[in-house]
């Protein structure tokens, strides 16, 4: 199967790319967005993952890859809600800004534009490798 790109949310108050490091791996637990569930659901083991401080920094600073498909949120009250494993792979040499995001024309269209509030969302290859590459210093 082809590798699938996703970039995930994380308030780095709460949670952040060195708590992610240092923990070696993480349920990504809480999502509570119909519509990054279906994410959630369609992320594979492989597929490449771009970890997003958002609030405090709104930045790209790391990659990740998923390395367990969608199980149950051990964190949801209720039924139908799930999470995904990742792991970190490595740092961005530097961090990629929103607006650095937004000033790129093959970036316009990407959900982290149009859908901001989205915690989990899907890019397109070209799309994960220019965020890379403006991350690479």
């Amino acid at each position: 199967m082809t590798t699938q790109y996703w970039l995930v949310k994380s308030e780095p108050e709460t949670y952040s790319w060195a708590d992610f490091v240092r923990d070696k791996r993480t349920d990504w637990t809480g999502v509570r967005n119909y519509a990054a569930r279906l994410h959630l659901k369609a992320m594979r083991p492989g597929d490449e993952v771009l970890f997003y401080h958002s609030n405090e920094g709104k930045c790209v600073v790391g990659i990740a890859r998923v390395t367990k498909p969608a199980f149950p949120d051990t964190t949801a009250d209720e039924d139908g809600w799930v999470a995904v494993e990742l792991a970190p792979v490595a740092p961005l040499k530097q961090p990629v800004t929103l607006a650095q995001i937004k000033a790129e024309a093959v970036l316009k269209d990407i959900a982290l534009v149009r859908q901001g509030r989205l915690s989990v969302m899907p890019l397109k290859s070209a799309e994960f490798v220019r965020i890379k590459k403006l991350g690479s210093g």
